[in-house]
């Protein structure tokens, strides 16, 4: 039954996205809500749901984008991934693990779009695909990271209620 609460969580966020978040840009990189959403879900301690997240907002992501459906699923669960494993080592600072997870997926996401699109044969200058699209999507990100996290820390919380012990 807890599980089904990711399917309103993962809508929104995805439509959330491409309406509003994808229109705030700086330069020509914009925030990815699905990612910092699933970062901040999979650093929760009582979270056990992530990589069914993933899988499915990956594909719903590459449903409405114009990648192809692999990157965004590949990213996702690579995001869900770090996060579990920052989890178990930064287990005293989930902030600076919020940030870690959201810098490197982010840059691993935007880069494995640019092969994609160059394997598709789209020629993507590399220097201002870095500089015009992910260093601002980095920072872009970082800034929703706080925010984000606190909702979905609030959302676990209610969703997996810590039962005391008498």
């Amino acid at each position: 039954m807890r599980n089904l609460i990711a399917i309103p969580v993962v809508i929104f966020s995805v439509i959330l996205q491409s309406a509003v978040v994808s229109r705030i840009t700086l330069l020509s990189g914009f925030a990815d809500l699905p990612l910092i959403m699933l970062s901040a879900w999979a650093l929760q301690e009582e979270v056990d749901s992530a990589w069914h997240w993933a899988i499915a907002t990956g594909l719903l992501v590459g449903f409405v984008s114009g990648v192809i459906w692999v990157v965004p699923v590949i990213g996702y669960l690579a995001a869900v991934g770090l996060a579990k494993l920052l989890q178990r080592r930064v287990w005293q600072a989930p902030l600076l693990a919020m940030f870690s997870v959201t810098f490197l997926v982010t840059i691993f996401i935007n880069i494995l779009s640019f092969l994609v699109l160059r394997l598709m044969g789209v020629s993507v200058d590399i220097g201002d695909a870095l500089g015009l699209v992910v260093l601002p999507a980095v920072l872009l990100n970082l800034l929703f990271a706080i925010p984000v996290y606190a909702v979905m820390r609030d959302l676990a919380r209610w969703t997996y209620p810590v039962l005391e012990a008498e």
